[in-house]
Formats: C-alpha cells, sequence, structure tokens
C-alpha cells in the first residue's frame, strides 16, 4: 500500500497495489496487520455501507467521547467527495478540511481519526460507498455540523439546486454552534 500524508495531521490517503491482468484486477482492501503499521493501533469493529444517488450529500457527522470513531473510507461503486472537518479544539488546523474525489476506478481508501467530522457528496449517477469505524454507532454521542457552513466554505462539487440532503441534516448547527469535545 502506498500512503499519502496530508495537511491536516491524522488524515491519511491510501492507495492500494492494484494487480491487474486480462481478468480484472485484485488487490488487499483491508490488512489488519499493514494498516497498523500506517495508522497504529486502531482496531475496525462495525462496517458500513451505503447506496446513494448523484447530488446527494451526507453530513458532517461524528460522534463526541468517549464514542468518536476512526473511519477508513473507499467507494466501491461510482465517485463521491470526501470530506473532513478537523473539530479538534487545540490543534492548528482546526476548522479546516480536506477533500478528496474516492472512486472506483482509483480505489483509494481515506483514513480519518478521531475528532473529525465527516461527510461526502455523490459525483456519479451512484455510488456505494463502505466506511469501517473503529467505535459502535451510539445514537446519543451522534452530532454535526451544516454541510454548507459559510465559516467552513467547503465546495462539494455538486449544483446547490442539485443538493439532496436527509431532514436531519437540513437542520443540524454551524460549526461555531455544533458541540465539540476533541481536543489533539
Amino acid at each position: 500500500m502506498e500512503v499519502k500524508e496530508t495537511d491536516i495531521q491524522g488524515i491519511k490517503i491510501i492507495k492500494p497495489k492494484i494487480f491487474e491482468d486480462s481478468r480484472g484486477y485484485f488487490f488487499e482492501s483491508y490488512n489488519k496487520k499493514t494498516l497498523e503499521d500506517i495508522i497504529g493501533g486502531v482496531e475496525f469493529i462495525q462496517d458500513n455501507q451505503s447506496l446513494s444517488e448523484y447530488g446527494t450529500i451526507r453530513g458532517l457527522h461524528y460522534q463526541l467521547a468517549p464514542y468518536a470513531q476512526a473511519k477508513l473510507v473507499r467507494v466501491l461503486q461510482g465517485k463521491i467527495y470526501d470530506i473532513a472537518v478537523d473539530i479538534r479544539e487545540n490543534s492548528p488546523t482546526y476548522g479546516k478540511h480536506f477533500g478528496i474525489e474516492l472512486s472506483e476506478e482509483n480505489k483509494i481508501q481515506l483514513f480519518i481519526p478521531k475528532g473529525f467530522a465527516h461527510g461526502f457528496s455523490v459525483l456519479s449517477p451512484k455510488a456505494i460507498v463502505l466506511y469501517k469505524t473503529d467505535e459502535f454507532y451510539f445514537k446519543d454521542s451522534e452530532r454535526g455540523i451544516k454541510y454548507n457552513d459559510p465559516e467552513l466554505g467547503i465546495d462539494w462539487k455538486v449544483e446547490p439546486e442539485k443538493s439532496i440532503l436527509s431532514c436531519k441534516d437540513k437542520v443540524l448547527p454551524t460549526f461555531k454552534e455544533a458541540e465539540k469535545n476533541f481536543h489533539l
């Protein structure tokens, strides 16, 4: 696996080694030992999968500590623009975001540590997204930040009039208003 660091401490771009021939391709999408070398002692315990259509924006979501989740995100079908926002209050990149296109073609995976809000927009007609987490879903700890908060200034790569959001995501608080309890 090839690993690239990003401008935000902790977020890593992981590109698997792909073996292609006339039959198609093969790659290891998950190898516990290899990932331990890359991201430390994170142990993934839950897989989540979603199917969404073009223009869908999911996020920005996170769980408060002690139920915070690290995530390993990849796309099985289609293409998304994946976003992570640093919500660690004493981080030098607090309030900054990182975005990357993940697709079935590039097979890139994004590792997002605890202390980040996460979301994505769908850029293809449909997209199937799979992500691993190192903590179970805990409803009482679930929080979020409004996707179009002007302070964050995220370009979701989808025309606003074509954006599709859940009722829950439409009423999330702004970055300043959102409850956060993370520190670097």
